[in-house]
């Protein structure tokens, strides 16, 4: 098979496929968009060589399609696809089929896809290979069998249940006290079947004061396995990532040293090849760390690893999935730079409500140090069918504090996107969080603060404030002073 990549195919929307365009441009390479009914004039319908139709708005008829996305491919001349991060880039069936149609698949081998995608058998294959685990049992049949679990193992409360199958939040349910055993065992395995088609799930003993730490993994298909060193995910909001930070305030050298090297070796134990990612559980209050799962993919956060490093990981992925070797190896990596992102998602921020409607305006300054992965323009429809992200915002600087600082004047000062709700004022409340600003913080931050960071929102904006004075000037001057004045 002809392994030299002649023009991608991104089976995915929005800030995800505007990303792997933006590489390919750069490389020159042409690219083929898909796109459902309702995207027809999305960011990365226009941003393409060329875009094909491939279904009305339901993920299943559309993104989800693999007969459409491949067939696609091949109508358009696209010999590989990238499947960006979402929809079926962690689909095992989904590999196997584009190369089976003789494709060039950029990602994973299928076996890993499948072997990793699967939280219990991942966390028997980091077992075997010697990675610290979070206490827990797979497949309890009921209430009863979790309960003797954690009397044999003298596992207190809290606990939480999770999907096998499970991602981004979905199918876990964290359990307080002895009597929500039974409702939260029901849910998390009714969450499963709905979102993954599995009901299997897992306990494990639930960490107070965890923080999510996860290293990002380079792997040629020549055996050559380094780490881009780690991030921090820890701040979350109905457990799913809302703002990610590299390096990781939380840990010394010692254990990044220890961290990465366990994401490595974890990785060369399964022949892994391509970019991934391996997750891992920080516990402040003993030090210690343990494997949360393998992310087969792209990871919505590989930004701010890219601005620390200096490289370009969807370029990385696109020479690997060609059977190049990596042209650098682990002593090259010298991280001297510190990044922050912020997920900008279409949500009200004081409930997390979606908000969909037309982006009526968008207003962004750019300026050295920050960088935007942006899916949407001035005009574009937010629909309600797909995830709610509409930007990624970044920004770096030689330390924390200056990170911080431009991600601050972004937020506060370069930033205007109206016709949606926007979680900007959830973000500020937490960047200017005294406890963040010291670096402590948990995966429960949010839960914990959300009444404070609400009373933090600006009760008023300045620019909006401006607007309306002068449009009172104006009706001054056209209609004469008001007879209440």
């Amino acid at each position: 098979m002809d392994k030299k990549i002649r023009k991608v195919l991104v089976a995915n929307r929005g800030v995800p496929a505007v990303r792997v365009i933006q590489t390919c441009r750069e490389r020159k390479i042409p690219t083929t968009a898909v796109y459902s009914t309702p995207d027809r004039l999305a960011a990365h319908v226009f941003m393409a060589t060329d875009a094909v139709h491939i279904g009305e708005a339901p993920p299943i008829e559309s993104y989800l399609n693999i007969d459409k996305i491949i067939e696609a491919a091949r109508k358009t001349g696209a010999n590989a696809v990238h499947p960006g991060w979402g929809f079926l880039s962690e689909n095992a069936l989904f590999a196997e089929r584009v190369i089976d149609a003789g494709l060039i698949w950029i990602g994973p081998g299928p076996d890993v896809i499948r072997k990793m995608g699967d939280k219990i058998e991942s966390k028997l294959i980091a077992t075997d290979a010697d990675v610290p685990v979070i206490p827990g049992i797979n497949s309890p049949r009921n209430a009863a069998e979790i309960r003797a679990w954690m009397q044999e193992q003298d596992v207190a409360f809290p606990i939480i249940i999770k999907a096998s199958s499970g991602g981004g939040g979905k199918g876990m349910v964290k359990v307080n006290a002895d009597h929500e055993i039974e409702t939260a065992y029901s849910q998390a395995r009714s969450e499963a079947k709905k979102s993954f088609g599995n009901d299997e799930v897992l306990v494990e003993k639930y960490i107070e004061k965890g923080r999510h730490i996860e290293v990002q993994i380079i792997a040629d298909k020549h055996g050559n396995v380094i780490h881009l060193y780690e991030r921090e995910c820890t701040l979350q909001r109905r457990n799913q990532k809302i703002i990610e930070e590299a390096p990781s305030p939380s840990i010394d050298d010692v254990v990044r040293h220890d961290i990465c090297d366990t994401a490595v070796r974890l990785m060369q134990s399964i022949g892994y090849s391509s970019a991934g990612t391996v997750e891992f559980l920080f516990d402040s209050d003993t030090c210690k760390f343990y494997f949360l799962e393998v992310n087969t993919r792209l990871q919505v956060e590989h930004g701010i690893t890219e601005l620390v490093t200096g490289v370009d990981i969807v370029s990385l992925m696109l020479d690997i999935a060609q059977g190049e070797p990596l042209a650098f190896i682990q002593e090259d990596i010298r991280p001297n730079r510190w990044a922050l992102e912020v997920r900008l998602n279409a949500e009200d921020p004081a409930t997390f409500s979606p908000s969909f409607g037309t982006i009526s305006r968008l207003h962004l300054n750019l300026y050295p140090g920050a960088r935007v992965s942006q899916g949407v323009y001035e005009g574009s429809e937010v629909p309600p069918y797909y995830d709610s992200l509409i930007m990624l915002l970044m920004t770096t600087g030689p330390d924390r504090e200056t990170a911080i600082m431009k991600m601050d004047s972004m937020l506060c000062r370069n930033l205007r996107v109206e016709g949606v709700k926007i979680l900007t004022p959830l973000l500020l409340s937490i960047i200017r969080h005294q406890d963040f600003q010291k670096g402590d913080f948990s995966t429960r931050f949010i839960e914990d603060h959300m009444d404070e960071l609400v009373a933090m929102f600006p009760e008023g904006d300045s620019e909006e404030e401006a607007l309306k004075i002068a449009r009172y000037v104006a009706e001054i001057s056209a209609l004469g002073t008001p007879n209440w004045i």
